[in-house]
């Protein structure tokens, strides 16, 4: 399908997208989003088995609500949108945002799905609210964050380091009801 309105979709991962996104986060030799995208996270290089095998076990939030879904530009798969359940007793879901192919940076590709993301996430989950964590170096998401109309709940001065330097830890977030007034002020 050709995507004539220059917007990023989301779609559920296939396999080859299972596949391509492997390459990004393990193989690809820059890994230049993982410069950003928790780069204070030791991950431990995994076999694509148990990559494949750790997607399906959390690849759904509820029975039909998907957890990760892929970002594509004219079919081309750029990155994820992924949740979690933070605290489930809370209702309290985090999410977050990839995109692996820097080309495709700084084009409001990621601010469009991102809010697209929340809006399915609040649509099909019962989620009271949904927050993501970054780290002060990675200006580029608190934008996205705060274009989406979340609001930084927590700054933990010096709780990272990234390439031997201190950064802050960041929370920020959005309850059910902000979500829907600011739904509201956006269509007008």
């Amino acid at each position: 399908m050709k995507n004539t309105n220059k917007k990023a979709l989301l779609e559920e991962l296939n396999e080859e997208d299972l596949n391509i996104y492997y390459y990004w986060k393990y193989l690809e030799p820059l890994q230049k989003a993982k410069e950003w995208n928790g780069p204070y996270i030791e991950e431990e290089k995994i076999t694509f088995t148990e990559f494949e095998n750790k997607y399906r076990e959390s690849k759904y939030l509820y029975k039909n609500t998907l957890s990760t879904l892929a970002i594509k530009y004219e079919n081309d798969f750029l990155g994820v949108v992924t949740s979690y359940w933070k605290d489930k007793k809370s209702k309290w879901l985090e999410c977050g945002i990839v995109i692996y192919k820097n080309n495709n940076w700084e084009q409001g590709l990621g601010s469009q799905v991102f809010k697209e993301w929340i809006d399915y996430l609040f649509k099909e989950t019962n989620a009271n609210r949904i927050g993501i964590s970054t780290w002060s170096g990675n200006i580029r998401m608190m934008k996205v964050a705060s274009k989406s109309g979340m609001i930084e709940e927590a700054r933990i001065r010096r709780g990272r380091v990234v390439k031997g330097d201190f950064y802050d830890a960041i929370q920020m977030g959005i309850l059910r009801e902000e979500w829907q007034n600011f739904k509201n002020i956006s269509s007008k």
